[in-house]
């Protein structure tokens, strides 16, 4: 990949590998030069459960997008989910060592480093330190403490955990696949960036994506991530109990669901049938779609239940927690019938579906934009946006210190001091996810 501006989001989830690859255009918009979706067999829940089928499955999606596109796919953002996520929530502090100075990167970075020497669960690692509020010495709710002075610098985060063995395995079939893992994000977030306004964050918001074998969901408030989930189960079980309730083969379960399931019971009439070929040498099947809704309904009933509770943990019902704008709705198990009015009915929120397309090009492909595609555009953007932090910070000069009155007394020592030691902090501020990336390549490495 010679050219920098192009991105590649691997999205492995339960039911499909996509492999998107774009840029941005002139107006900052997303180009897709090019998608490949393959079926997905290793993965169970989120979680890779054969790595042999899960590499085939994501060669066969590089390989199509790689053909539509004319380019070579080598480094990939990937994201991860599964049910073995856990958020939790930790506040933190340091005591700065000259309070004179003004606060400034350095010990936002040094605070999120302590907050990584958490210790965890045997075979957890953290993967997101996401900070929420600040304190500066007594001051509370602040936003950007960067350029303010202050002894204690304080904050509240929200922690996402993840099984050590799953977030490698993951890495592995990449890297079996011919590709380099460049990113590595959690994927409520990414679909989230995907469909999401600002002002929606700002408002209050819970993004709900029902994928194949899991549910993620996200809340903003205030334009912060304030609380993440993953609920083990998707569209998949709704196929499930179609297939056994019906006594139908999984393919036929699938294309009843999409073609003319509904998350409402209450429209179809007893009348209305649908006639399903038996196998070989067996009468055809009648199943009435009013039956077909019921089960339906039933199970999807139970997954937004689930995901409500979370909501309310979260504390939605607080004065200060409302979620005003909402919530809105992706994945591939969003496009379901009337499934909007049933969240609605059931949680009392206002709900939209989230289409990804806020942030493509004026001319992309209508297909691109159905929520299905939500967590790969997510995962492209975060790809690109990585990029442009990449070039930032090698073109970043260092910077020499403005000569203050002790540099002028001619003593040049304590520019070159100063200098080097920003150097060092230059060298040693790197991301969790950079280093763990780079302990992971020889985790990797030394495996083979």
């Amino acid at each position: 990949m010679k050219n920098n501006k192009i991105a590649v989001g691997l999205d492995i989830g339960t039911t499909k590998i996509v492999a998107m690859i774009g840029q941005k255009n002139e107006y900052g918009k997303l180009e897709i030069l090019g998608i490949g979706r393959a079926k997905s067999l290793g993965v169970k829940r989120g979680v890779v459960s054969n790595i042999t089928q899960t590499i085939q499955s994501i060669q066969q999606a590089v390989d199509e997008a790689e053909s539509v596109s004319g380019q070579k796919i080598e480094d990939v953002v990937v994201g991860i989910a599964g049910q073995h996520i856990r958020s939790l929530h930790h506040s933190d502090y340091i005591t700065r060592s000259n309070p004179e100075e003004v606060i400034d990167e350095n010990d936002i970075e040094k605070l999120i480093n302590q907050v990584h020497k958490l210790v965890m669960l045997p075979g957890e690692e953290i993967i997101h330190v996401l900070p929420q509020e600040y304190k500066v010495d007594s001051q509370p709710d602040i936003k950007e403490p960067i350029g303010m002075y202050g002894g204690r610098l304080e904050a509240n985060f929200h922690v996402v955990v993840g099984q050590v063995s799953s977030i490698r395995n993951i890495g592995r079939c990449v890297k079996s696949a011919g590709l380099n893992l460049s990113d590595i994000t959690l994927e409520p977030l990414a679909s989230a960036n995907a469909v999401l306004s600002q002002e929606e964050k700002e408002a209050g918001v819970a993004l709900i994506d029902i994928g194949g074998g899991t549910t993620d969901l996200a809340i903003f408030k205030d334009g912060i991530i304030r609380h993440t989930a993953v609920i083990p189960f998707g569209g998949n079980v709704i196929t499930e109990d179609i297939k056994e309730g019906c006594s139908i083969i999984e393919k036929q379960a699938e294309l009843l669901k999409i073609k003319f399931g509904s998350a409402w019971p209450g429209e179809n009439k007893e009348t209305e049938i649908v006639s399903i070929p038996g196998l070989r040498g067996r009468e055809p099947k009648e199943i009435t779609l009013k039956n077909l809704s019921k089960i339906i309904h039933a199970r999807v009933q139970e997954i937004i239940e689930h995901v409500y509770l979370e909501i309310k943990n979260y504390g939605h019902e607080t004065q200060k927690g409302k979620l005003i704008a909402g919530i809105v709705l992706t994945g591939g198990g969003a496009q379901l019938k009337h499934l909007r009015q049933l969240v609605e009915y059931i949680t009392g929120m206002d709900a939209r579906i989230g289409y990804p397309n806020e942030h493509l090009a004026g001319d992309s492909d209508e297909g691109i934009s159905s929520p299905v595609y939500a967590t790969a555009v997510g995962l492209l953007m975060e790809g690109l946006k990585k990029q442009v932090k990449d070039v930032e910070d090698t073109a970043k000069p260092v910077e020499a210190p403005s000569p203050s009155t002790d540099t002028l007394k001619g003593d040049t020592q304590v520019t070159k001091e100063v200098t080097s030691k920003e150097k060092k902090v230059k060298e040693k501020r790197k991301s969790f996810l950079e280093r763990f990336k780079e302990g992971f390549k020889e985790f990797l490495d030394n495996a083979e």
